[in-house]
């Protein structure tokens, strides 16, 4: 086992606390700790330790994003819908001032013309998007590498 070298905090926007009731087609099937319990076995043998926030309350959201300066070195986060309009998490994003990957489980760029837009996008230095839970996995690679990256500068 890998000791741990950076914290990730896994942030998870409204209504993923209903994957496994969602449509199955574009979410999968996998329950929200299902998914959780997959992306902390996936970031052990990289050396990164998870922390878990989910929120259905958008306030809550930011709160929690203003409060991880000092707590995590970067953030993997889903907002939910609110990738799409929430400028109030854009701004807390800001603020944080902490590496961040954007991640959706469907494939937003080929569904509804609004979910292509993303107020997040800007401030994230990678996007992944319609590869399902794997695509987590993928998150916390590049994660990993750009943690790395950012030591060395």
């Amino acid at each position: 086992m890998s000791e741990v070298r950076y914290r990730v905090e896994v942030m998870h926007g409204v209504n993923l606390d209903q994957l496994g009731r969602r449509d199955p087609l574009l979410y999968g099937t996998l329950t929200l700790p299902e998914l959780e319990h997959q992306i902390e076995e996936d970031a052990r043998p990289l050396a990164l330790e998870t922390g878990f926030f989910q929120t259905n309350h958008e306030g809550a959201f930011v709160e929690h994003l203003h409060s991880l300066r000092g707590q995590a070195d970067a953030i993997l986060l889903n907002p939910g819908s609110w990738t799409h309009y929430a400028w109030a998490i854009r701004d807390a994003l800001e603020i944080a001032a902490l590496p961040a990957l954007e991640i959706h489980l469907s494939d937003v760029e080929n569904r509804e013309p609004w979910r292509r837009f993303s107020v997040i996008r800007e401030l994230c230095f990678a996007t992944i998007s319609g590869r399902g839970p794997d695509g987590y996995r993928d998150a916390l690679r590049q994660l990993r590498e750009e943690l790395d990256r950012s030591e060395r500068r």
